[in-house]
């Protein structure tokens, strides 16, 4: 029965199966970098395939003019491309429709769909070619595509880590593991940089400039382990699938990836053997587990595991075990050979164990009999120590003897003698079959109520009073006929067994019943706590799970938004706040029962939600228990949905502050641009008539001209500040669309110069641009007015005859522009509200303006994926010596088309 198939696990495989049915396979030919061959190895087995009568057709393929490629793609037939606007030009793309109406009209075709990880022109009906293909997979159409190691999500970092160069194209973890089939297209470092240098991956101007960049033999050998890592997982993942999916019983364990397994027992060497198999698996590098069974026996003695276990099971989490379990089962090493074969584990560590008695096998060897393709290897016994024996592991446990244990043994006495007194009267009507059927029914009873040991009393005592008070001659142990014997040993045998398999289906029934009844507690938690919207409810409905479950008190302690922790009113556990504030600020249990503040009397365990940690629990068991492994893990999973239930309703709070505050900033942003459009035909005409009386004939005297000089001036600044709003009102819109070129940052940063020359005239300028400096994808108009804003802003607010710098430094994925004055520098603490709109360095200033250019300028930059931020240079001394504000934008894809695979053109 324990070999019997899930019946879920079942159901979920045909639904997988029907829905692979219906849906296309995916092919994906996978390499370490560009020019390994993948295009070319995916044409030549679509060749291939189309020689065998499969329908094939190119979707699209890039060869990038390599001769052999495109030789492949000579008797393959084509679907066309669309043509899509781009800025001034039109760009080809993968037309998904036409792809579409090929598939439907060949059922068995095959679409070649070249760089997975390639982003489709605006205007197509996906941002990502990989998303087409998902399209062409659900209608049933089969797709052969390409993609290198650094396109995979997770691998992002890790590739632009080594490379030094971000890789912005990207496929989904899952839509790769989803393939139907992976191959590797494998080319050595020191062949593919041959075929470099041949001009057989890139022109020969381009393979210069990319064997100095990306195409490194470190680079290149790195690259080449990640491709052959991921690849080697993938394939263990399928292995492990097909014997979950092939097989109704665990197979022997496959060798193919060695792992180690830990069998944690209740003996003072369970912690060696732990240790040990970390250190084994730290030196192999390999995965480990730590297992413990919990037997009948030991349910039976407490809900709770022993100390020892709890401490090692503890230790092996901390050595970094992959995963630690603890399995209820009555044989111990029949469950051991179970998990090690289901979790493909080669290496069994496992401590020494002596025989009670001759006849009696130890653990190790009940496992060898079962599984001989287990690695067996046994630790032996701390110097000193011997093992345990049965007082011993009772006190290690915990569990101090029944205090009632006579009261049992009487009561199935007791039973006996009933059911011997019943039976007497009966002797003359039943035969004597019956009468051993009664005397077995009292053994059921007794090992039903009483356990165990009661059961093995009433079970002798069955035997005996049927031989004195039953079987011939009567009130005498002798008997007439030897075949009575056997009557008594099968009586004794069937008694023993039937009481003991019922003891111990009574302790399984008993766990699983507590069980299912915890696990309905936390349902009934969740579903309050879905409702809660306050956090006093939430702590409301914490307190009464913990409560009902433990017999505990408890209190709920948040963060606030500064990280300080409150205490929700309505708690009955006392708080130290010393353990909760460090709980809090390290995210680990601290309190009665951990190693971290273990004499406070109450255990604090902090809140993790997705984002943050939310704040603490404090839980007060009775008379200043130690909760157990389970009982811990039933508080950290309590703990976990009170979190996400304070999470939940942060962010309705926020949502609903942001919904306000959204509303009203569009009035206010409407209002303003209201405002300004009224504005700007007045302020116009006032400029132009200011002009006018600058120019009219006869001059008009001094006087006047002043006066006029100052109306033309005021009328300038009123003209530029209704600008600057609604330039703003136009930024927050996304009314703006950027017209990015590449340009030389030296052209933008002259003519921002030229543009406020009469500015920034009272001060000398410095200029240190290195010669190296990348071309940037920019808006040359938008940089212009950021780097105009930060000068004038920078001339206003410095003395006279003081200097201002500008600088650059080019970074692994960005361009570092700095902005440096000699003034007073910016106000301390409020560095980031500067950017905000209409917030200026001094609340009163007879400064002219009103806040809103560095707001402008971080909305232009934002707009260009980059970021800038200030802050105050100091002295020697320590004393502010003028402000700095870094612009950092971001290099981009070169001009020049280095990474043609490929996949990207960011990969060099």
């Amino acid at each position: 029965m324990q070999d019997r198939p899930d019946p879920d696990a079942l159901l979920q495989r045909i639904q997988q199966e029907q829905a692979q049915q219906q849906r296309g396979r995916l092919k994906v030919f996978f390499g370490a970098c560009a020019g390994v061959g993948k295009t070319f190895a995916m044409l030549s087995a679509a060749r291939a395939a189309q020689a065998q009568g499969t329908p094939v057709t190119i979707g699209v393929v890039e060869t990038h003019g390599r001769t052999e490629t495109e030789a492949l793609t000579a008797h393959l037939p084509r679907l066309p491309l669309r043509t899509l606007p781009y800025k001034d030009r039109t760009l080809p793309e993968f037309d998904l429709d036409a792809a579409l109406a090929w598939g439907a009209a060949h059922p068995d075709g095959l679409v070649l769909l070249d760089e997975l990880a390639h982003s489709n022109v605006a205007g197509s009906r996906h941002p990502k070619r990989w998303q087409d293909a998902e399209e062409l997979l659900a209608a049933g159409v089969d797709v052969w595509s390409t993609m290198n190691v650094q396109h995979l999500e997770s691998l992002n970092d890790i590739v632009s880590g080594i490379t030094g160069i971000r890789v912005w194209e990207t496929v989904p973890d899952q839509f790769f593991d989803a393939a139907d089939e992976v191959v590797v297209v494998d080319l050595p470092p020191d062949e593919l940089l041959a075929r470099l240098k041949a001009g057989k991956v890139y022109l020969p101007q381009q393979a210069e400039r990319a064997a100095v960049n990306f195409f490194r033999k470190g680079n290149l050998l790195a690259l080449r382990e990640l491709a052959l890592r991921r690849t080697a997982d993938r394939v263990d993942d399928e292995m492990r699938a097909y014997r979950r999916a092939n097989t109704t019983a665990p197979q022997a364990v496959w060798p193919n990836r060695e792992a180690l397994l830990a069998c944690v027992g209740t003996g003072d060497n369970a912690e060696k053997v732990v240790r040990s198999c970390a250190r084994l698996a730290a030196q192999l590098d390999l995965p480990w587990h730590a297992v413990h069974v919990e037997t009948p026996e030991q349910q039976g003695q407490s809900v709770t595991l022993p100390p020892q276990v709890e401490r090692t099971l503890k230790i092996a989490q901390q050595l970094g075990a992959t995963a630690c379990a603890v399995l209820p089962a009555a044989q111990p090493a029949q469950a051991l050979v179970r998990y090690a074969r289901e979790h493909n584990l080669v290496r069994v560590v496992m401590g020494r164990s002596a025989r009670r008695w001759p006849w009696q096998t130890t653990l190790a060897e009940q496992i060898d009999q079962r599984a001989s393709d287990l690695d067996l290897l046994q630790v032996g016994s701390l110097p000193g120590r011997t093992a345990p024996t049965d007082q011993k592991a009772t006190r290690i446990s915990g569990v101090a003897p029944r205090a009632a244990f006579w009261p049992g043994y009487i009561a199935a006495a007791l039973a006996c003698c009933v059911a011997a007194v019943i039976a007497t009267p009966l002797a003359s009507v039943l035969e004597l079959t019956n009468i051993v059927m009664l005397f077995l029914l009292v053994v059921v009873g007794v090992a039903l109520k009483l356990g165990r040991g009661p059961a093995v009393l009433a079970a002798v005592l069955g035997v005996a009073f049927f031989d004195f008070f039953f079987v011939p001659p009567h009130f005498t142990f002798a008997v007439s006929d030897a075949q009575y014997l056997v009557t008594f040993a099968v009586m004794l045998v069937v008694a023993l067994v039937v009481g003991q398999l019922t003891a111990g289906l009574k302790v399984q029934a008993e766990a699983a019943t507590d069980r299912e009844h915890r696990v309905r507690s936390l349902y009934d938690m969740a579903r309050d706590l879905s409702a809660a919207l306050l956090p006093e409810q939430v702590a409301e409905i914490g307190a009464r799970f913990i409560t009902g479950e433990f017999g505990a008190g408890s209190t709920l302690v948040v963060a606030d938004d500064d990280n300080r922790l409150q205490v929700l009113p309505g708690g009955t556990a006392p708080v130290d706040m010393a353990v909760a504030q460090w709980a809090f600020e390290r995210g680990e249990p601290a309190g009665r029962g951990t190693d971290t503040l273990h004499s406070s009397p109450t255990l604090v365990l902090p809140l993790k939600a997705p984002m943050r940690i939310r704040g603490v629990l404090v839980v007060a068991m009775p008379q200043g228990q130690v909760p157990g492994v389970e009982p811990r893990r039933l508080l950290q999973t309590c703990a976990s949905l009170l979190a996400i239930s304070l999470e939940r309703i942060h962010y309705i709070d926020v949502a609903q502050k942001s919904t306000v505050q959204i509303e009203s900033e569009r009035l206010r942003n409407s209002l303003l641009s209201a405002i300004s459009h009224d504005l700007r035909t007045p302020l116009a005409s006032l400029v132009g008539l200011a002009e006018s009386l600058a120019v009219v004939q006869p001059p008009l005297p001094a006087h006047q001209q002043e006066l006029t000089g100052a109306i033309q001036q005021s009328a300038q600044r009123m003209s530029a500040l209704v600008n600057n709003l609604l330039d703003m009102a136009r930024l927050e819109a996304g009314a703006v669309q950027l017209n990015k070129a590449w340009q030389p940052l030296e052209e933008v940063v002259g003519s921002a110069l030229a543009a406020c020359a009469p500015a920034i005239a009272a001060h000398r300028i410095e200029v240190t641009l290195p010669d190296d400096l990348p071309l940037l994808q920019i808006d040359a108009v938008l940089m212009e007015r950021v780097l105009v804003n930060l000068l004038e802003n920078a001339a206003k607010y410095t003395p006279a005859d003081t200097t201002l710098r500008i600088s650059a430094q080019p970074q692994s994925d960005a361009v570092a522009l700095t902005i440096t004055d000699e003034g007073p520098g910016l106000p301390k603490g409020r560095e980031e509200q500067l950017f905000e709109k209409f917030e200026r360095g001094a609340r009163e200033s007879a400064t002219p303006g009103v806040g809103l250019g560095l707001a402008i300028c971080r909305a232009i930059v934002q707009a260009h994926g980059g970021s800038i931020r200030g802050d105050t240079i100091h002295n020697a001394q320590g004393l502010p010596a003028g402000a700095r504000f870094t612009l950092l934008l971001p290099r981009g894809t070169p001009p020049t088309d280095l990474g043609a695979d490929a996949d990207t053109p960011s990969e060099v």
